[in-house]
């Protein structure tokens, strides 16, 4: 195991919780021609000692953009794992409604598009996958630097499907709550369809770890508007950190309390919510 793997959360992490971002990483399997990011092996019987440590029971697999459209890494993983995992995919625009049906059948529940370096998406691929999965179980899962948000904000708002906007809007930079970004982001999640994942403040903040404070505002933010469609996400094995930033799991569960989620909130970030998004 790599990562500060002896401490647990100091909040109570409630039965049924789940982790709605995480990757693995196997390299028996084939790395995309877009990839830069090529991270040692970190496979399901590594993320289940953190599971353990942590309190959690269950994951949501995103694919990395290390694999680009083959999601045999995760879809083989969750297969292995059962019914408390499921993974969100990426695939092409032109994908047959057939093979969309079997990454349903195998756990897949969500579409990411991972619009930053590596990624093998169009933000035009997202009306036409959209339009596709509107009525049904699936989603989109964004990730962008939200710094884009004001220029990408009218497109998000007409996608007529479930959207899962990941950390917190990936912001380039640290900004304040009333940025033209930030208020993007506000105005998207207060939206019924679309969905924001309390994660990756280690991605925003300048500050650093234990606490990352100049990104709580954003968070608490969001969860001032309402947090009926917030989730929270660990984003293990964060392959992008180095020993000096890398994030200590269970400090991430317990900035749900720094941002000032009741214990209530907190059930409904952990457990209700993504139970209903994911289906569990």
């Amino acid at each position: 195991m790599t990562r500060t793997d002896t401490t647990r959360p100091k909040i109570a992490v409630p039965p049924g919780a789940c982790d709605t971002h995480m990757h693995f990483y196997d390299d028996s399997y084939p790395a995309s021609p877009r990839a830069w990011l090529f991270p040692p092996n970190h496979l399901p019987e590594d993320y289940r000692a953190v599971q353990q440590r942590l309190g959690l029971d269950r994951m949501i697999v995103v694919q990395p953009v290390t694999y680009g459209f083959d999601n045999r890494c995760i879809l083989d993983a969750i297969a292995r794992i059962g019914d408390s995992a499921r993974a969100v995919v990426t695939v092409p625009a032109d994908i047959s409604d057939a093979d969309l049906a079997a990454l349903w059948d195998k756990g897949a529940r969500g579409l990411r598009y991972h619009q930053m370096a590596g990624s093998m998406t169009e933000w035009s691929d997202l009306p036409v996958m959209a339009a596709r999965i509107a009525g049904t179980g699936w989603h989109l899962q964004v990730q962008l630097d939200g710094l884009e948000l004001p220029d990408r904000e009218n497109l998000i708002a007409d996608l007529p499907c479930t959207v899962v906007i990941d950390h917190m809007g990936r912001y380039s930079d640290c900004i304040a709550p009333d940025h033209p970004a930030h208020q993007a982001l506000l105005r998207l999640a207060a939206r019924p369809n679309v969905w924001v994942k309390l994660s990756g403040a280690y991605h925003i903040s300048k500050t650093g770890k234990p606490d990352y404070a100049d990104a709580a505002p954003l968070a608490r933010a969001l969860v001032a508007q309402g947090t009926d469609r917030l989730l929270w996400g660990s984003d293990w094995p964060h392959p992008t950190e180095t020993a000096d930033t890398m994030p200590d799991d269970a400090r991430l569960i317990d900035l749900l309390a720094d941002w000032g989620l009741s214990e209530a909130q907190r059930e409904a970030v952990l457990v209700s919510n993504p139970a209903r998004l994911y289906g569990f």
